[in-house]
């Protein structure tokens, strides 16, 4: 498998203003490297222990991104290099976020992940937490983050008229949140949203940044 080959055939699928996150999970610095030197710079953990072991043993200039579910008391670990959080699923932890990227004196781009599967081990706010959360003001008050958008993960199914209407509904709430709190902020602009099985669904329905692993890296062996 050529990694390099598979990123550019992805990119060569999705619009130019859609950003890929290499999600290289499970995958060693060898693999990474070979991406890497493909010209590939935007990748993404979901693990702390794997990423703040690869991080400092892999070139300075990757943009790191975290995709997986973050606990409160790791985040000290990955803010001081962290480009983007994908996954920010409560208020709880983005007031931990904030805490803990004023020690070190950084802002951070956190996307608000939205729970729009239908399964309930996947996590994120529901739309009514989110629009209470935002209404309540208490982000405008955070120094340290940068709210940069929303982030989902659709039904894991074969059905795609489900995972495009998952989509659709993603792309609409993140509409209406725009206009309503962010109409003045440019930097709210991402929908993370599509994987390596459902990607091609997720930028016809407006997605801004794709996370894929398996179709770039192949399956863990």
């Amino acid at each position: 498998m050529n990694i390099g080959e598979n990123i550019d055939k992805i990119k060569k699928a999705i619009p130019a203003d859609t950003r890929l996150v290499a999600v290289s999970k499970f995958h060693d610095n060898d693999q990474i490297l070979e991406a890497y030197n493909s010209g590939h710079k935007i990748f993404g953990e979901s693990r702390v222990q794997e990423l703040i072991d690869k991080q400092p043993n892999l070139p300075k200039d990757i943009e790191w991104h975290f995709v997986g579910r973050l606990q409160r008391n790791k985040v000290q670990f990955v803010v001081p290099f962290i480009n983007c959080i994908h996954s920010v699923d409560s208020a709880r932890l983005l007031r931990r976020i904030e805490q803990q990227a004023a020690r070190v004196d950084r802002v951070i781009p956190c996307l608000l992940q939205m729970h729009i599967a239908e399964e309930d081990s996947k996590t994120g706010f529901s739309e009514e937490e989110c629009w209470e959360f935002l209404s309540s003001d208490e982000w405008r008050e955070f120094k340290h983050i940068q709210l940069s958008g929303v982030m989902g993960m659709a039904t894991f199914t074969e059905d795609e008229s489900i995972v495009r209407k998952e989509f659709k509904n993603l792309s609409t709430f993140f509409t209406k949140v725009k206009e309503h709190f962010f109409a003045d902020s440019p930097e709210f602009k991402e929908i993370s949203m599509g994987m390596s099985s459902d990607y091609n669904i997720a930028v016809e329905e407006g997605s801004t940044i794709i996370r894929v692993g398996s179709n770039i890296f192949g399956e863990r062996e």
